[in-house]
């Protein structure tokens, strides 16, 4: 192998080797936030947040806010990624917010 060809080889190979990681890295680094929310009962509702590459969410922000913005239950979700709280009277939404870019909302409406 000549000495040009053994250069375009190994810069070829170092091109290759970045490109994979750096892809690599982005599908590693790609999840969504996950957030559902069903009735327990007629006075209680639970909500479970996550990740769609299967990852919990323990100690991230669910906020329960009513429709002109009063933040009714400012909550947490507890190590097993849930949320258990009463129904509150009224129009309002559900905030999962795991941070930029990672936000659910859930109107009370879609809650069965």
């Amino acid at each position: 192998m000549t000495p040009t060809l053994r250069r375009t080889s190994a810069t070829l190979a170092r091109a290759l080797a970045g490109g994979l990681l750096c892809a690599l890295a982005g599908a590693a680094a790609a999840h969504n936030p996950v957030c559902t929310c069903e009735s327990v009962d007629a006075q209680r509702i639970r909500c479970t947040g996550g990740f769609s590459d299967g990852s919990k969410a323990p100690g991230v922000t669910l906020d329960v806010i009513a429709y002109d913005e009063t933040i009714l239950i400012n909550g947490k979700l507890g190590a097993d990624s849930t949320l258990v709280f009463n129904r509150p009277k009224g129009e309002f939404y559900i905030l999962f917010d795991a941070g930029p870019g990672h936000v659910v909302e859930i109107d009370h409406a879609e809650i069965e």
